[in-house]
């Protein structure tokens, strides 16, 4: 769902890279706020997402900074993976950190055209189901229409729609018009902005990952939890708009522990159960995160490094707050 791939990972970009490019005026996003409709409409469940969130360690914040005796400060940031100006513009904080760091160290350091095709050309096991069940097997007729009318936009040609991977077609079918016009038209996501300022600075620009392993980890979820998750983001296609306008005010809110339990309530709603965020949360977020951990720990003995990732990736017992912390680093909260 447009929740939870916008603010984990650069996933996201590779979509937006398939998608044709906008022609005329960049589109205007509008949405409402599914939080505050879930309040008013079932106020039990909105109670069970914020008590979930308040038992979610680390959420409150999304700019650290990370200290250890002898060291230069570093700093771990929590992205968002959109253009939108709201949250795509660096705070002051943010500014100040990234002006002290000596390197900057993304989830991916390379996310051009050239590198995002050659890993999709790399991936295309991971993209295709030749096994002769794909989603034209798989979905319903009416579901498969809208799948691959969403996939001949993307240019892919027609006789490989049904071969395509529920994970990549659920990425496609989230994105509103709205944030691909942005991206078509050159607005930049936070992650390319913090890149850019790095890459002005003359510092370093590292990744933590490549997208060769994103992609691998998209595609390790469960099948059958790809499928589920793709069912739900075909019955909430017309919410798409109000999915990403929630994830962009929570975010500015620093409500980030309202992310995850928020989208398994959204999800419920259209009959898709808890079970099928499992595979997800586990390759997506604690694999991954453990990953990060070790790939930062060296970087982090040098000091002076600006680390910034999705936002889930930092909260939870499992989360880089947390690892970081038991790795003998002090986390201290700036905004």
């Amino acid at each position: 769902m447009t929740c939870l791939r916008s603010i984990i990972g650069p996933c996201l970009a590779l979509a937006l890279a398939l998608l044709p490019q906008a022609t005329g005026a960049e589109a205007a996003c509008g949405g409402k706020d599914l939080l505050a409709e879930l309040a008013s409409a079932d106020p039990a469940a909105h109670q069970r997402v914020l008590a979930s969130a308040a038992e979610t360690a680390n959420a409150s914040s999304i700019l650290w900074r990370v200290e250890k005796a002898g060291l230069p400060a570093s700093w771990l940031f929590g992205t968002v993976h959109l253009s939108d100006p709201r949250v795509a513009n660096l705070t002051p904080a943010v500014t100040t950190a990234l002006g002290q760091a000596r390197k900057v160290a993304l989830e991916v350091a390379d996310l051009s055209a050239p590198a995002m095709g050659a890993a999709m050309q790399k991936a295309l096991p991971l993209i295709l189901d030749r096994s002769g069940q794909g989603l034209d097997k798989t979905l319903s007729a009416d579901d498969f229409t809208k799948v691959r009318g969403v996939l001949q936009k993307a240019g892919l040609p027609e006789q490989i729609a049904g071969m395509i991977r529920p994970w990549l077609a659920y990425m496609l079918l989230s994105i509103p018009t709205c944030e691909r016009e942005r991206s078509a038209a050159g607005a930049g996501a936070l992650d390319a902005r913090l890149a850019e300022a790095g890459n002005r600075r003359g510092i370093p620009v590292v990744g933590l990952e490549t997208l060769d392993s994103q992609l691998a980890a998209m595609a390790s979820v469960p099948a059958d939890q790809q499928l589920e998750l793709l069912r739900a983001t075909l019955a909430m296609m017309d919410q798409r708009e109000d999915l990403m306008e929630t994830m962009v005010l929570m975010y500015l809110r620093r409500q980030i522990g309202v992310v995850w339990p928020l989208n398994i309530a959204l999800a419920a709603k259209h009959g898709v159960g808890e079970r099928a965020f499992l595979g997800f949360e586990r390759e997506l977020l604690t694999a991954r995160n453990s990953k990060m951990r070790d790939a930062l720990l060296p970087l982090l003995a040098e000091g002076g490094v600006f680390v910034g990732v999705g936002a889930l990736h930092l909260i939870g017992g499992g989360g880089l707050v947390a690892l970081l912390k038991e790795a003998g680093y002090t986390l201290t909260p700036i905004e």
